[in-house]
């Protein structure tokens, strides 16, 4: 890339035109402004530019590349080095850079000792619960795809498109929806969007402001945080072995329910059917009541068949479905999507007809294609068996655990949870495993309120993330965690 030199030159200077020019290119590569591989405008160009002569940009590009700041390539320009290695800010570099140590403590209010030990330790081995597997990835087609799509383009590819996103992926991602979860909907009926944020966002705008929305207890502490935003009174609703208690919802004054029935986040508990009717009778007790299913990584279940949608025993149009491909395609693909009953779409277009639609419409086509002639469904079905390997593994390795732990959220999804019979605190067990060089995540993140993170239920529980550690990954894991966590087995 070429890099834009704005140099101001001063005449009748002590210093003359040439070191004027080397110098601000030196300070401006030491600074990092200018970085590696960049390419400096030619002699000849610049020299135009500043109005001096060519021989005196030639003098300054000469010392320039004398002193290894800058490369010249025959027949290609100038070009700028490799600077880590070459030099070291000197302190007045760095007197610019950070504040006086005086100022420290109120430039940085939130830094302490304990986050410096703790968040920004090496690990070696990383159970992150959202992380997924992407070696397996058919880049090949999706690069194939890509270049087809982009050979055909046309002008109507490029232009705005319709707010809800393209019809021809909402159809293709209607009848998945239908096949592989029951859910009964239009294409019209479907809004993509770049992520559940933005979903939740327009979601904001269609039931309206200062909605009591009642969450589950632990919950995906992102969704919760986008409802805070809104300034919604947020009920926290307890859990049983079954899912959110309808009988501590009734207590309350939500409209809005947000739930995860298919595989909770952080839980990993699956609503039974008797459990879903409930909350759908909830809903149609009273005008204005809706449920928000949340149906994030359903795709993965290793045991029985796939469990349906809520949305699939909806009959009354009271259910918000809403789903994404971050986990079962690629993070970066940031496509998600959401179907609102009919009798809230007619207030979606009212309210947010006018906001376009947040993802480009060639990623749009390239998606479309990818599911369209099954590729998806076939890098679906090579994932579950590598996903199903690495679960069962898992579970065999954590074998040395079952006297002091329990083992919970398994044969869905993309974690597991272990719980300390010993009560052993959740810090105490993250810590010990960080020490060892393995970061853990506890529960106590995904709980709105401190104090249900210290009951008896979540104490001592942390997650266990499978998706990004293939198994040689897992066993050298799992012999660190039994060598930290010895004095609690």
């Amino acid at each position: 890339m070429m890099a834009d030199l704005t140099i101001q030159l001063t005449d009748g200077a002590e210093k003359c035109l040439y070191q004027q020019i080397y110098e601000h290119i030196r300070d401006e590569i030491r600074k990092g402004k200018l970085l590696a591989g960049e390419k400096l405008p030619s002699t000849r160009s610049l020299a135009e530019y500043l109005q001096v002569a060519r021989s005196t940009v030639d003098f300054a590009y000469s010392q320039l590349v004398a002193e290894g700041y800058v490369e010249a390539r025959p027949c290609r320009g100038y070009f700028v080095n490799q600077a880590e290695d070459m030099f070291h800010l000197q302190p007045e570099d760095l007197s610019e850079a950070l504040p006086a140590p005086a100022d420290m403590q109120t430039a940085l209010p939130e830094m302490s000792s304990e986050i410096l030990t703790g968040e920004d330790l090496d690990f070696s081995y990383d159970f992150s619960p959202h992380a997924i597997s992407l070696k397996d990835f058919p880049f090949a087609t999706w690069k194939k795809i890509t270049k087809n799509i982009l050979v055909d383009a046309n002008s109507e590819m490029f232009a705005l498109g319709d707010a809800q996103g393209d019809m021809q992926l909402r159809e293709t991602i209607g009848r998945y929806l239908h096949a592989s979860r029951g859910v009964n909907c239009r294409p019209e009926q479907i809004i993509i969007g770049a992520g559940t944020d933005y979903l939740l966002m327009l979601l904001e705008k269609i039931l309206g402001r200062h909605v009591p929305v009642a969450m589950e207890e632990p919950t995906y502490k992102r969704a919760y945080r986008v409802f805070q935003s809104f300034a919604y009174e947020i009920e926290a609703i307890p859990m049983d072995e079954n899912g959110m208690d309808v009988e501590k919802l009734r207590q309350t004054k939500a409209r809005a329910v947000y739930v995860m029935p298919s595989h909770q986040y952080p839980t990993g508990v699956v609503m039974p059917i008797g459990r879903r009717l409930e909350l759908l009778k909830w809903a149609k007790e009273e005008k204005g009541r809706y449920l928000i299913e949340d149906d994030y990584d359903s795709e993965f279940r290793y045991r029985g068949k796939p469990i349906p949608a809520l949305q699939a025993s909806d009959r009354e149009g009271r259910v918000i479905y809403m789903g994404t491909f971050s986990k079962s395609i690629a993070p970066a693909i940031r496509v998600g999507y959401m179907v609102l009953p009919l009798s809230l779409l007619k207030v979606y277009r009212e309210n947010c007809g006018f906001y376009a639609c947040t993802v480009s419409r060639i990623d749009q086509r390239i998606l479309n294609e990818f599911i369209k002639d099954g590729y998806f469904e076939r890098y679906l079905n090579k994932m579950r068996k590598i996903y199903k390997v690495r679960h069962d593994f898992l579970l065999n390795q954590l074998g040395c655990f079952e006297k002091a732990f329990d083992i919970s959220g398994e044969n869905a999804g993309l974690h597991i949870l272990l719980t300390s019979r010993k009560h052993i605190p959740e810090k105490t067990l993250t810590d010990a495993a960080a020490r060892e060089g393995v970061k853990l995540y506890g529960i106590s993140k995904d709980c709105m309120r401190k104090e249900n993170a210290e009951g008896l239920s979540y104490e001592g529980t942390v997650l266990l993330g499978y998706g990004a550690l293939e198994e040689q990954e897992l066993e050298k894991g799992i012999q660190l965690l039994k060598k930290a966590w010895n004095p609690y087995l």
